[in-house]
């Protein structure tokens, strides 16, 4: 089938968890023998030539930290057009040209509208063909969340105006869709009560599985995320000042990931890493990954992509949200003192082959689900 898979950023250089769950929606497709066409954004820092199935729509901000007055004009924006700050950054009128500029030259067989931040693309599809949202999350629960933390009026009022708008445009859009494509079965409970065409999806890892591969250790504890999301830097926070008081002062810890320069030099056991080529790699020279998520929604990818690096990991609950069946290279963590105990234990641990072919087992299996699941939705649209 030929399908027009439209989206907030091209999520093909995987930058972050979110377009690596896209780009895995892709791969699947595409594997499934699918003509996918990609409409998005590209980040101004982040420029790079797309692939011939990719059309970028123009260079757009989109981290809020970054982003310097844009936030302010995303703002008015969302005012002016009643839309969520969240889906105000995407808004343009250029995304809405290139849409009508395509459905006049081609005819497709399914839309997919990637976020829910993009509903507003919605009314200009063809009501011939198929429409499949994919909710990453249930977008207002983030921000009601964050409106329950709220200690200022301001603040109150903005995260308020958030969560019942994005709450309007998400709703809107799984009525609006043929399919509601889910990644958990809490999400998939809230969209089965709008449509009844939900499926869940088992995300699989983003890693290129290699059994055979033997990568030399480097250092006791990695720890690897994108710290300029909130959600990722609230846990590594908690990491920083509840877990690590409690590990003994002679463990090498590398901590990876743009966005928490500020650790260079603070802590005599811990080298801040930075940005690394390849997270693979990264995964693949710890003795013990920890993975200490305390906030946030949908499926941790990194969770899934640390399984299958074959490095034992301890992980908070928050952490294998979405994971209900993991292999036994997981220990589950809540407490940071327990969270620390683990983390030495495992660095003691004499089973580590066994441990890690169970969990590449298992994240092959996963990928192979997946793409069978991916099989059986589109068959029955």
């Amino acid at each position: 089938m030929k399908i027009l898979y439209l989206t907030t950023v091209l999520p093909s250089k995987k930058t972050t968890g979110g377009e690596i769950a896209s780009q895995s929606f892709i791969d699947a497709l595409q594997h499934n023998g699918h003509e996918v066409l990609i409409l998005g954004y590209q980040r101004p820092s982040s420029i790079f030539q797309p692939k011939h199935n990719e059309i970028p729509i123009a260079q757009k901000h989109i981290e809020t930290e970054k982003s310097r007055l844009y936030p302010m004009l995303w703002m008015s924006l969302g005012l002016l057009k009643n839309l969520p700050y969240s889906s105000a950054k995407y808004y343009s009128q250029k995304y809405i040209n290139q849409l009508k500029t395509i459905l006049k030259q081609e005819n497709f067989d399914i839309f997919i509208i990637d976020h829910a931040q993009i509903g507003w693309l919605a009314p200009f599809l063809n009501n011939k063909a198929k429409i499949i949202f994919i909710a990453h999350n249930i977008e207002h629960e983030i921000y009601l969340a964050q409106l329950k933390n709220s200690q200022s009026q301001i603040s109150q009022h903005i995260y308020q105006r958030e969560t019942d708008l994005i709450k309007y445009m998400e709703d809107n859009l799984a009525r609006t869709a043929t399919q509601v494509w889910t990644f958990t079965e809490y999400d998939a409970s809230y969209f089965l009560n709008i449509n009844q065409a939900t499926k869940i999806f088992h995300l699989p890892s983003s890693l290129k599985i290699s059994p055979n591969q033997s990568v030399i250790k480097h250092f006791d504890i990695g720890i690897i995320g994108s710290w300029t999301w909130k959600a990722n830097k609230l846990g590594l926070n908690w990491f920083l000042e509840k877990v690590y008081p409690h590990l003994p002062t002679n463990l090498s810890i590398h901590i990876a990931g743009l966005g928490a320069e500020w650790l260079r030099g603070q802590y005599p056991n811990i080298n801040y890493c930075g940005f690394v080529p390849s997270v693979q790699t990264f995964m693949a020279q710890t003795k013990v990954l920890a993975i200490p998520s305390i906030s946030g929604g949908g499926v941790q990818i990194k969770t899934l992509d640390a399984i299958a690096s074959g490095s034992p990991l301890v992980a908070t609950p928050t952490a294998l949200r979405g994971i209900s069946e993991y292999p036994s290279s997981v220990i589950v963590a809540e407490k940071p003192e327990e969270f620390a105990l683990y983390l030495v234990q495992l660095l003691t641990l004499n089973t580590i082959p066994d441990i890690c072919a169970e969990a590449i087992t298992w994240s092959e299996n996963r990928r192979s689900k997946f793409f069978a699941d991916i099989t059986c939705a589109i068959n029955h649209l």
